[in-house]
């Protein structure tokens, strides 16, 4: 009964073999049972002691085995006629090295396998095919010849075997080891189990695994030349629990994996069944609405031809994967940005002048230079239609309505307002947005909020533009680069779109408190208008005209039922709030109407009108003094004037000496340049002592302070200089200044006065002080007509080229 086994896993699937000296060929093994045993031409075969040895390489034949091999070699084939002749057995010993053509005895392992030739094939290529039976063990005793072909004395091994339980419970465990192994062979057939269990003879057992297991040659000539049956055995479990291991683990993965598989099978089985069900009901195909809807939204969009044909070639994509695919999602997300961006819907531009300038006036008071460029945008756009739209930056402190001037624009243009804030952004994904291939890709900003907005065209507002940051991700204010460039930005490209979108006819407003920290080449890009903080008067009316009513409204108060006297607001607008803009006084504003809505709510009152004497009750005491008269009472002290975020500020330079060396200190957190203007304002001092009427020698035997108030608020900045220099002349000379002085200017080691910034927030500051009279530099008188007349109303303006003309005013009264 001949059994052929196969198994591309464990056992051996291919043989490589005895060959020509040409090429190498592969044949499949053969296996037999104890019935090969006792055929009756067996019994008639000789095995004397003086055997024929064929070499053969890259397999190694057991006992019990029937393999096919290829024979080439001049004396193999010498051998077969001679046992074929003689009914003689054959000696096979596998090659140590089986690129050796022509092996000698040393070539040769020294045990080997007795075997009869069960079947000749002869090819006509003069080679020839032949099946072996392995009969019994030999070992090699002596060399007797190696012509015509290889002879040699053997001596046979005998296999004794005393059966024990240990040897009993070894042959059971190597039997269930090696069933478990073909069956996670899936190509190994039923009958290798059958023939398994059918083999009772430990010493057959272990030469049918050894056959068949995937071992390299050495392996399997040390399992041949182990005599001892349980040895082999315990070697061979061994080898089937690590190739067990091997493919209970492969079995596992494979699980998953047909798993995993089984399940998209059956959800595309399932949704071809629906499909067939909803046909044959005279249902329509929901996928096929699906893309045709997308098909009619892509033509419904009128995009570019370019994207169009992009697009289109992406639902071509989509209809050919199955829904249940991860790429499906992507590409449909895709697409339905691609269909909802804006590409040729805008609004109709209202190109009213007058009605325009009706909004601006109705929703802003003041603001004069905005109002008039917009109206200049609209007339030209009037004459132009196809021009370009500007990009404006609106600068200046909180609170003075930068923000929600780009709405009142919006609402006189006709257009729709989008503002996006650009605090704290630091990666340039949020302006250009991530490429498809990352998971859970959006568009930027920009495209998300015209998709938002659903016009081309919309007033866009980028706000606190000075205030982007920028790290390892990438530079947001580089890439807002294009987005604020006319000349670039008709063809901006986001990266999940990957096509270019025409912002040409968006408005873009930026906003900042500051232009420094904005970039040189983002700030060229942009028309810079100044939004500079509000007088007094301009509060007072701001508050009557847009803010009481607005927190009337929002706290449920009529007019008649809700009044504040022009002397209550003015008495917030100096005592509780000290600002360029008017958020604090809307918040002031707002807690007076709280305290009346409390009290109409409690029916103590039926209406109320605050005046300046009920402030104390609803607000407390005063914030803010005035402690000029105090400051500068006394020499040494000089005021200054300076510009922060919030508008302008007095600043009182305090100077003092005391004995040591002429040491000069600074105080008050200043930052680098208001150090170096203190140390240029001494050292101006001490060069010209002589003509200042200061005695020289009090520079080496004092030591000089300058301090700066109010020392947790950081303070920088060139135009203290002169005010610097001022108090060191006052201290020195032992003269106070006029208290209502104040001065601002860059002063160089010549003693010249150069021109300073922020000027109206400085007088404004000086105005609400009680200051009377600003010295300021002869190169900002050019700047004066920009100061608001109010502002300018009962004070005097000094202007000095030089160090001695302003202590001449700033002392003259000494």
């Amino acid at each position: 009964m001949t059994k052929n086994i196969k198994n591309p896993e464990t056992f051996s699937s291919v043989w490589p073999v005895e060959t020509t000296e040409e090429e190498p060929i592969h044949i499949e093994p053969y296996l037999y049972d104890e019935e090969v045993q006792l055929h009756p031409r067996r019994r008639k075969l000789k095995q004397p002691e003086i055997i024929g040895i064929l070499p053969i390489r890259n397999v190694v034949v057991y006992p019990g085995t029937v393999t096919p091999l290829a024979i080439g070699r001049k004396r193999s084939k010498a051998l077969l006629d001679y046992a074929a002749h003689n009914d003689s057995v054959i000696g096979l010993l596998t090659q140590r090295n089986p690129n050796v053509d022509k092996p000698g005895f040393d070539d040769l392992y020294s045990v080997g396998t007795t075997a009869s030739v069960l079947k000749v094939i002869k090819l006509p290529q003069g080679s020839m095919h032949i099946v072996v039976h392995g009969i019994t063990r030999f070992k090699v005793t002596g060399r007797l010849g190696t012509k015509p072909f290889l002879k040699a004395k053997v001596e046979y091994i005998d296999v004794n075997l005393r059966m024990t339980k240990k040897l009993q419970a070894l042959i059971v465990s190597v039997r269930q080891a090696a069933n478990r192994v073909i069956a996670l062979s899936p190509n190994v057939p039923e009958e290798a189990s059958v023939l398994l269990e059918n083999i009772e003879n430990p010493s057959a057992l272990a030469d049918f695994l050894a056959a068949n297991l995937s071992l390299d040659i050495a392996k399997k000539q040390q399992l041949l030349e182990e005599f001892d049956p349980a040895k082999r055995l315990e070697q061979i479990s061994v080898i089937l629990a690590h190739q067990l291991e091997v493919l209970e683990l492969s079995h596992k993965i494979q699980g998953r994996v047909r798993e995993s598989i089984d399940k998209n099978q059956r959800e595309y089985f399932l949704q071809e069944q629906l499909k067939a069900i909803q046909t044959e009901l005279g249902q329509k195909d929901l996928r096929s609405d699906e893309l045709k809807q997308l098909g009619q939204n892509i033509a419904k969009a009128k995009m570019p031809k370019k994207v169009e044909e992009e697009a289109l070639r992406e639902l071509d994509r989509l209809s050919k994967i199955p829904p249940a695919s991860p790429e499906y999602s992507v590409i449909r997300t895709y697409l339905d940005w691609v269909c909802e961006l804006p590409w040729s819907i805008q609004t109709k531009d209202q190109l009213d002048i007058n009605k325009a300038q009706r909004i601006l006036n109705s929703d802003h008071y003041d603001l004069t230079k905005v109002k008039k460029r917009i109206l200049e945008f609209l007339a030209v756009r009037k004459l132009n239609p196809t021009g370009k739209s500007p990009i404006l930056c609106f600068v200046g402190p909180p609170g003075v309505g930068k923000t929600s001037l780009g709405k009142s624009i919006a609402r006189a243009m006709g257009r729709k307002f989008v503002r996006i804030s650009l605090g704290g952004i630091r990666d340039e994904a949020d302006i250009r947005g991530h490429r498809r291939t990352y998971i859970g890709a959006l568009p930027g900003r920009i495209l998300q909020e015209l998709r938002k907005c659903g016009s081309k065209n919309p007033v866009f507002m980028l706000d606190e533009l000075d205030k982007v940051g920028s790290d390892f991700r990438g530079d947001p204010a580089s890439a807002l680069l294009e987005v604020l460039d006319p000349e670039q930005n008709f063809s901006f490209t986001d990266h999940y779109l990957d096509q270019p979108f025409n912002l040409s006819s968006v408005m873009f407003i930026g906003t900042a408190n500051y232009t420094e920290p904005v970039p040189p080449a983002l700030r060229d890009r942009m028309e810079v208008i100044e939004l500079p903080g509000y007088t007094e008067t301009e509060k007072l009316k701001i508050a009557k005209k847009y803010l009481i009513p607005r927190q009337q409204k929002e706290h449920g108060l009529s007019k008649s039922r809700c009044g504040i006297k022009d002397d209550a607001i003015l008495a917030v607008i100096r005592g509780y709030t000290r600002e360029a803009g008017v958020r604090n006084l809307e918040r002031n504003i707002a807690a007076v109407c709280r305290a009346i809505a409390t009290e109409i709510a409690k029916g103590s009152k039926r209406r109320a009108t605050i005046t300046k004497k009920d402030l104390a009750k609803i607000l407390g005491p005063t914030h803010f003094e005035s402690e000029l008269a105090l400051r500068t009472g006394i020499p040494g002290v000089a005021t200054a004037l300076a510009f922060t975020p919030v508008g302008g500020e007095l600043l009182f330079i305090e100077s003092a000496s005391m004995p040591g060396k002429g040491k000069l200190q600074l105080t008050g957190q200043i930052g680098d340049v208001m150090k170096e203007s203190a140390q240029a304002a001494f050292s101006i001092v001490k060069a010209n002592s002589k003509k200042l009427n200061i005695n020289a020698e009090q520079f080496s035997k004092f030591d000089y302070h300058i301090h700066v108030p109010a020392g947790a608020i950081p303070k920088d900045g060139p135009s203290a200089g002169i005010a610097i220099y001022t108090s060191l002349v006052s201290l020195l000379l032992g003269k106070p200044t006029r208290p209502d002085v104040a001065m601002t200017g860059e002063i160089t080691l010549r003693g010249l006065v150069l021109p300073i910034g922020g000027l109206k927030e400085k007088i404004l500051a000086a105005k609400q002080a009680g200051i009377k009279t600003v010295i300021l530099p002869a190169r900002n008188k050019k700047d004066i007509p920009d100061v608001p007349a109010e502002a300018k109303k009962g004070m005097k303006f000094q202007y000095i080229k030089n160090t001695n003309e302003a202590l001449k005013i700033a002392m003259n009264n000494h």
